[in-house]
C-alpha cells in the first residue's frame, strides 16, 4: 500500500541530497544509518523514526520541516506524534508543529543545528522539558523556550500532553 507521507519524505530527502551533491553512501555514513535504509526512505518505503529524520535534517543542515513538507498526517513513534502546521520562508526560518505526548513517555532529542531554538506552549496536560539535566515542569498555558542546539528532553508522567512547538532556525546568512 502506498503511503503519501513516506513518498513526500522520500522525494524531499532525495531532492535535497542531490542538490547538495551527496551520494547515498555519504549521507548514510554522515547520519549513522545504513545505506540500504536511506535508499528505502528515498523510495517512500521503510518506517523511519522521527529521530532518524531529525538526524538527516541536521546532516543536510536544513530544517526538519523541509523533509516532512507535504505530509498531511501525524508522524509518530513511542508515544510522540508531530504534525507540521506551517513553515516560514524568511531568513529567520520559523516552523510550527502540533505535538502530542502520551502519558509515561520520554523523548530524548539530539542537538539540532547551531542556533536553533524551540518555543513550546502547552495546550493540555503536564510536560517536563528542557536540557537533560535541568527539566522544567509545564502545565496548560505555560510557554517555555529552550536552546535546541544542545541535547534536550520531553517527558510526561501521569498525564498526556498536547502542545504547539515553534522551531526557530538561525538566519541562513549567519550560518555561513
Amino acid at each position: 500500500m502506498e503511503n503519501p507521507n513516506l513518498n513526500s519524505l522520500g522525494h524531499n530527502l532525495k531532492t535535497v541530497r542531490l542538490a547538495q551533491g551527496l551520494s547515498l553512501s555519504q549521507l548514510a555514513s554522515n547520519a549513522g544509518i545504513a545505506k540500504s535504509n536511506l535508499s528505502r526512505i528515498e523510495q517512500g518505503e521503510g518506517n523511519p523514526t522521527i529521530e532518524t529524520i531529525w538526524r538527516l535534517a541536521v546532516q543536510l543542515n536544513i530544517p526538519f520541516g523541509d523533509l516532512i513538507a507535504g505530509t498531511h498526517e501525524f508522524l509518530g513513534e513511542n508515544g510522540i506524534q508531530v504534525k507540521l502546521i506551517d513553515q516560514g520562508s524568511d531568513d529567520l526560518r520559523v516552523d510550527v508543529y502540533w505535538m502530542s505526548c502520551a502519558a509515561h513517555t520520554m523523548k530524548m532529542s539530539e542537538a539540532h543545528t547551531d542556533g536553533t531554538t524551540e518555543q513550546l506552549t502547552l495546550i493540555s496536560g503536564e510536560l517536563f522539558v528542557g536540557p537533560n539535566d535541568a527539566l522544567q515542569r509545564l502545565t496548560a498555558g505555560d510557554t517555555y523556550t529552550l536552546n535546541a542546539d544542545q541535547p534536550h528532553c520531553y517527558q510526561t508522567q501521569e498525564k498526556a500532553a498536547t502542545l504547539m512547538l515553534v522551531i526557530k532556525y538561525p538566519n541562513q546568512k549567519d550560518a555561513s
